[in-house]
């Protein structure tokens, strides 16, 4: 199958990497285009009456995460992917993810690692890959995560 536009969901894990390797692939193989996307969402803290952290951190954390985006952006055309973007998404990530493919209708394929819980792991934390599935206006391919040896 021919893809056009593929959207790749990463949280800088081992899990995203593999992902994204299968992401930049797919492009390759269908000369399409791969947009790398992170979605970061702002930690709240409450202390006393006011919420929130100092300006300063908040800029650091977005900064480094920006500098990781674009070494996954050298990292996907490595694999030899040739039309490469990032975006940055600020909220929760399988909500930006999902906007994004909806904004674009020229996206018809999300690529996503899974860290692979059940039980009460999947419970308590959930799962960004179900949910991308679930509300996703397009095809997704999860990637599980690799056994350990």
């Amino acid at each position: 199958m021919s893809w056009n536009k593929i959207l790749c969901a990463v949280d800088f894990s081992t899990n995203a990497r593999d992902a994204l390797q299968v992401a930049a692939e797919a492009a390759v193989a269908s000369n399409g285009e791969l947009i790398i996307a992170h979605a970061w969402t702002p930690p709240v803290y409450f202390m006393g009456e006011t919420v929130g952290l100092p300006a300063s951190l908040l800029s650091d954390i977005v900064a480094t995460a920006q500098r990781e985006l674009a070494a996954w952006k050298d990292e996907a055309e490595a694999f030899g992917a040739k039309r490469v973007s990032t975006v940055f998404l600020t909220g929760a990530p399988w909500h930006e993810v999902i906007g994004v493919a909806k904004r674009d209708p020229a996206i018809d394929l999300i690529v996503t690692g899974t860290h692979g819980r059940t039980g009460l792991k999947h419970a308590l934390l959930g799962s960004v890959a179900e949910k991308i599935v679930r509300h996703s206006p397009c095809a997704v391919l999860v990637i599980p995560p690799k056994p350990h040896a």
